[in-house]
């Protein structure tokens, strides 16, 4: 058994739920992990985790869309089976923070069940951060990469504008629950057409890499790390499904980034 389990401090047995309000509990704890950008491999060390706090075992098979969850007591006599779709919702690294600390603090015995089910509530129900102040930091961090390839000043707060009125409309069309592929487009679109306007109106000298640089907040860049984890994790369905689905978002991004440099007739090649 590993060292990780053998530290783990088990529930009194008075105090132990029964395998179906486990089994309940870890299905809605996993889709909300794994939703929040976690990787197969730390969705399996937190499970188990919490599992093996309450003196039960755990066995799950992660899906591109779906988890299956099976949870069983030690003897045998109680095992049910969840099935817990994974959201389409946008990362989130402080929910998925504090979902693993909960994992730890059950381990360590300082929180029981009903304690963690209280607090499980109270971190999906999270407050997302300003939305102002996200945007203003994606723009911020958009003109930096866009110094960082090359751009002068005026390319700069070209590419500022151009991300923050992206940024913004993506926003707008995610709370409206746009399908997220057309909502790449349209952003990507409206980006890279503003972004032209450094070379139509001669503004700059790098106006090639103000448009380049404009659409790159939009870049699926956890979709394919977490699938390239995966995929060293031997999770190659979930890796496949994760590449697939980043592929898909750059291939939408490329759609709308052309679609707006042809027309503002700035040439491709």
């Amino acid at each position: 058994m590993p060292k990780e389990m053998n530290d783990i401090r088990v529930s009194a047995p008075e105090s132990r739920p029964k395998a179906k309000e486990v089994c309940a509990f870890l299905a809605e704890y996993s889709g909300w992990l794994f939703s929040s950008g976690a990787t197969c491999i730390r969705l399996e060390k937190n499970v188990k985790r919490i599992a093996a706090s309450l003196g039960m075992t755990v066995e799950m098979s992660v899906l591109p869309r779906h988890l299956h969850i099976t949870v069983m007591d030690r003897c045998g006599r109680q095992c049910f089976t969840s099935v817990a779709p994974i959201l389409e919702r946008p990362v989130s690294f402080a929910i998925n923070t504090r979902l693993s600390t909960l994992s730890w603090d059950m381990a360590d015995g300082e929180v029981d069940f009903r304690e963690a089910q209280k607090r499980f509530c109270r971190i999906i129900d999270t407050p997302l951060s300003s939305g102002w102040a996200v945007l203003m930091l994606v723009a911020i961090a958009n003109a930096s990469f866009c110094r960082l390839f090359g751009g002068d000043m005026m390319a700069m707060a070209v590419v500022f504008i151009a991300t923050a009125a992206g940024f913004a409309l993506k926003q707008t069309l995610t709370e409206k629950h746009v399908d997220s592929r057309l909502v790449v487009i349209a952003c990507s679109f409206v980006s890279a057409v503003l972004a032209a306007a450094d070379g139509l109106f001669s503004l700059g000298r790098t106006p090639e890499i103000a448009i380049g640089t404009s659409v790159l907040y939009l870049v699926p860049g956890i979709p394919y790390i977490n699938s390239f984890c995966d995929m060293l994790d031997r999770h190659y369905i979930c890796a496949f499904g994760r590449a697939m689905n980043a592929v898909v978002i750059t291939c939408c991004l490329s759609i709308g980034l052309c679609a707006g440099m042809l027309l503002m007739n700035v040439g491709m090649f």
